[in-house]
């Protein structure tokens, strides 16, 4: 279901505790690394990039995908380039994750209109804005 009610995703976010953050980078001007700095002590972060698997980025492993992490995931926060979501979500119905967030620049409505129907999505919303609210 695609998720665009404010109250709704305010909630997901007040909610989760195990957050994926697929396409973390460890350049320091990246949206990606920005936002898992701003959240790390909020929630527990799971960092999710295969150039960087097996290293620490903000004194956390990082993984080469979501199926590796043992840990129920709430949310997966996903910055990468809309071509390659596809696979991102299928991994995330695969694991059962909470909720799909494609950061802005990640969408791509094609593949969100294609898994709208087997797994939460939000986007057109930005998780370091919202957990600011929260």
């Amino acid at each position: 279901m695609l998720i665009t009610d404010s109250k709704q995703i305010m909630e997901i976010t007040r909610n989760a505790k195990n957050v994926a953050i697929v396409g973390i980078s460890k350049n320091k001007e990246r949206a990606s690394y920005q936002i898992a700095e701003q959240i790390k002590d909020k929630y527990n972060l799971f960092l999710v990039n295969p150039k960087y698997a097996g290293e620490e980025i903000l004194g956390k492993k990082v993984y080469s995908s979501l199926k590796e992490i043992e840990e129920k995931i709430d949310i997966v926060d996903v910055f990468r380039n809309p071509n390659f979501i596809e696979d991102i979500i299928k991994d995330a119905i695969d694991i059962k994750a909470g909720v799909v967030w494609l950061q802005p620049g990640s969408e791509n409505m094609e593949v969100i209109e294609k898994y709208k129907d087997k797994i939460d999505i939000i986007y057109n919303s930005c998780l370091g804005v919202i957990s600011k609210i929260v």
